[in-house]
């Protein structure tokens, strides 16, 4: 089904900003790929209903099917299936089912629901209400169109999980008829390497299984390396190849992140974790706990923040921190011990740094100190992070998970 014309239009005028990503098109592309489905263009566009209906019109004239995510809210800015409406000349009737779950999800939450909302009821004629278990607007599945025979057009909620609920519950059935052939993807999560090393490491197995599609996602966490196909054995058969390239610097395979490697690896061993964050303000502890099932092996730990906190809640000796820094080698070693001990963890790690805006006592701006303390003893990291502040915080967080992780693969077999 390769010649069929598929696009996404994303909606919402915080989509041209760098306020929120669009997202959801990503991730309808992917669905779309296990189906042997391919997306040929995205666009994005704002709250103007002049450009979203130039937008609908052109999208019309050239796709076969059309997915759209956002404008089906109560707000004076929703107007998506208006314009719909209005371009392929449908009236917007009451859906009795959709108004009654509008009803219900205000009624089991003691609320009562604003008229406006009633809105998101309305569904063009001919179309078909898609129910959203999730919130109050309704999607909308719209087959051959007025004047557009062949044509099938999705509109979706623009909040993330709403859609993809959809797209289980909904659209997933109704378009498996349409699927090609299945497209697989390798997934490998690579850490502490930046892609350009990666890439140049693995361009002789790239050229090897050329036929495969190749691509490097970077990040501030993690560089991941995908590769796509039809052939599972393709797959395996470059797998093989390029994993003793990767070595250690290999985090996860399939789905997951950093994160979950440092929790499956203290889950296979039997040991447990606790932190102690300065700079990151409580963001490493987010991330693991982010994770189903983290509390088997994550203790908890502490966000010690200023001077106070650290001797407060840590023991750390104000002395000590007086003459030695709250940004330094030496005091984040000792936080480090410090929340293992009291804790009871197998491993305590521990950062403190300073991500900006200005100079923090001796500390230039991006030193980042993390230090991991376990059944062996202490070993340390003393870094300059680039980037913004929250930029500084988060490498500092993947810098630490990937110490421990390291660690934590000594006589694990890849």
């Amino acid at each position: 089904m390769e010649s069929m014309r598929i696009e996404c239009i994303a909606i919402g005028t915080e989509l041209l900003t760098t306020r929120r990503l669009d997202t959801n098109s990503v991730w309808l592309a992917e669905q779309l790929a296990d189906l042997g489905l391919g997306l040929r263009l995205k666009t994005a566009v704002g709250d103007r209903r002049e450009d979203l209906a130039r937008v609908i019109q052109t999208a019309l004239d050239r796709s076969d099917l059309i997915l759209v995510t956002g404008g089906l809210g109560p707000t004076f800015d929703d107007f998506t299936k208006e314009v719909f409406a209005e371009i392929l000349g449908a009236p917007l009737v009451e859906d009795a089912g959709s108004r009654a779950d509008i009803q219900a999800f205000y009624e089991a939450r003691n609320r009562v629901p604003p008229p406006a909302n009633f809105k998101q009821a309305l569904i063009p004629g001919g179309a078909e209400a898609l129910r959203n278990p999730l919130g109050t607007a309704p999607g909308v599945f719209w087959e051959d169109p007025p004047g557009h025979p062949g044509t099938r057009i999705i509109l979706f909620p623009g909040v993330p999980r709403e859609m993809k609920r959809m797209w289980v519950d909904h659209a997933l059935p109704r378009l498996r008829s349409l699927a090609g052939r299945p497209v697989h993807t390798l997934r490998l999560v690579v850490a502490g390497v930046p892609e350009s090393t990666l890439d140049q490491r693995i361009q002789d197995v790239r050229e090897r299984h050329g036929h495969l599609d190749w691509t490097i996602l970077a990040s501030l966490t993690q560089v991941e390396l995908l590769a796509r196909g039809e052939d599972p054995a393709a797959l395996d058969r470059a797998r093989a190849d390029v994993m003793p390239l990767l070595g250690e610097d290999l985090a996860c395979i399939g789905g997951g992140n950093l994160e979950d490697a440092v929790l499956d690896l203290l889950k296979r061993r039997g040991e447990t974790l606790a932190v102690a964050e300065s700079m990151t303000g409580g963001l490493l502890a987010a991330r693991l706990t982010a994770i189903p099932g983290a509390s088997a092996v994550f203790l908890g730990g502490a966000t010690v923040y200023s001077a106070q906190a650290k001797a407060a809640l840590l023991g750390l000796d104000p002395g000590t921190l007086a003459l030695e820094g709250t940004v330094s080698e030496a005091t984040s070693r000792r936080l480090a011990e410090a929340v293992r001990a009291k804790v009871g963890a197998t491993w305590g790690l521990a950062v403190t740094g300073n991500a900006g805006p200005g100079a923090e006592g001796d500390a230039s701006l991006g030193a980042v100190f993390i230090a991991l303390a376990g059944p062996a003893g202490t070993e340390t990291r003393n870094l300059r992070l680039p980037g913004d502040r929250a930029d500084v915080q988060l490498r500092g967080t993947a810098v630490a998970l990937d110490l421990l992780r390291r660690d934590l693969i000594i006589d694990q077999k890849y």
